[in-house]
């Protein structure tokens, strides 16, 4: 029969065009789909602490993401499709992040990573998600190396860096609060984070005509609330400083302010450090440590009358009861919308290519914040716009000019 087969009729074109037909249906029903992704769901995991000295931090960037997914699927999916997220403990160590995030790829079959909190975290597995080309979409972090030029193909940030917010904060001291540079010194947790904040002051310190070594720099150890060697080098200054940049989580800051209050000193903060949760630290101390504390923000207030943020407000009660607004859930559920609209624009057929593609030809959306954000194939971050916040005695925040 199989000889007969090769020397028959079936040897023809007709026979080959007819075996194709045949095998098409088969073919098709086999063709790969994107791990993570069905015709109902697509599925996303996300690394952060739920413990420990930073849990706030990663409470509150959970709760944006899955605010603004159940958002989306109660207004009928992305093209059908429901968006979850599976979210792993990673007690901020680099290395339990990074099995946290293999664990995800490979035994929770996550579709792509987003929203993940931590720089050393993140870092510790991003190379393990370029490899299996699984695209890492606005992670809470400050690290420079998510935002390198040209950027990488599967890494979208949507939030400004350190080395920005950095900048922004030394402008603000010296050019509104009148600190000559030589005034200023620089707290930096000793990880990604610090070395990317300490080349934004490196920068603007430049831009001053200022040898940045020259500069009160310290440091704490990231996961530790040991700061008294950084509290001795600001004590020892042989200039009278009379400003400090810090750049770390909530509750090392905050024992550095405590413990150098009598200074009289104003304190910057890139937005890393969770902005209420240290106003929650500074108020347990008295309402003297609320005095002269500044954060800058890649978001608006969560209190403003913005509209995307009225819709957050509204969305939080409804899904979140009990939360109150936050800055790092606002920008968590911000980061949502911008993958929504992302994942709309690819279709039904959703891979990392697709994906990548339709983030890239985003262009000028409206959230509805007051600024345009959108990517680009040279661009990977969704907007640069950094606001000013300026802590009050009651421990609430209010909006400042930067510049």
């Amino acid at each position: 029969m199989t000889a007969r087969h090769r020397g028959g009729p079936w040897r023809g074109g007709l026979g080959l065009a007819l075996v194709a037909l045949l095998a098409a249906p088969a073919a098709r029903a086999q063709a790969p789909t994107a791990q993570g992704v069905t015709d109902q769901e697509i599925v996303f995991g996300m690394t952060a602490a739920f413990s420990g000295n930073t849990k706030e931090l990663g409470r509150h960037a959970k709760t944006g993401w899955e605010v603004a997914f159940r958002a989306a699927d109660e207004a009928g999916g992305v093209n059908g499709r429901r968006l979850t997220l599976v979210a792993m403990h990673d007690d901020n160590e680099p290395a339990v992040a990074r099995a946290a995030a293999k664990e995800l790829v490979e035994k929770r079959h996550v579709f792509a990573m987003v929203g993940s909190v931590g720089s050393a975290t993140t870092d510790a597995f991003l190379d393990y998600l370029h490899d299996r080309q699984v695209v890492l979409f606005c992670p809470l972090s400050g690290d420079e190396r998510l935002r390198n030029d040209p950027p990488d193909r599967y890494v979208f940030t949507c939030r400004t860096g350190a080395a920005e917010e950095v900048m922004a904060a030394l402008r603000y001291l010296v050019e509104v609060r009148r600190i000559k540079p030589s005034q200023v010194a620089v707290l930096l947790q000793r990880d990604q984070l610090g070395e990317s904040g300490y080349k934004g002051f490196a920068r603007q310190m430049r831009r001053y005509r200022r040898d940045p070594a020259s500069a009160v720099r310290t440091t704490f150890q990231r996961t530790s609330l040991d700061v008294e060697d950084a509290v001795r080098a600001i004590r020892s200054s042989p200039v009278r400083l009379k400003a400090v940049v810090t750049v770390g989580s909530y509750r090392p800051i905050a024992k550095f302010i405590e413990k150098t209050n009598d200074l009289d000193l104003i304190y910057t903060s890139t937005s890393e450090v969770g902005a209420e949760s240290l106003a929650d630290e500074l108020l347990q101390l008295g309402p003297k440590y609320t005095r002269n504390i500044v954060v800058t923000e890649p978001g608006p207030l969560p209190s403003s009358r913005a509209t995307a943020v009225l819709k957050y407000q509204q969305l939080l009660k409804k899904y979140a009861p009990g939360e109150r607004p936050n800055f790092l859930s606002l920008q968590s559920y911000l980061s949502g919308l911008v993958l929504v609209e992302a994942l709309k624009r690819t279709g039904k057929d959703l891979t990392s290519e697709s994906l990548v593609d339709a983030a890239e030809g985003l262009r000028g959306l409206d959230l509805g914040v007051g600024v345009p954000v959108g990517f680009g194939p040279s661009e990977h971050q969704a907007w640069h716009k950094i606001w000013g916040t300026e802590l009050e005695p009651d421990g609430g925040w209010k909006t400042i000019e930067l510049e």
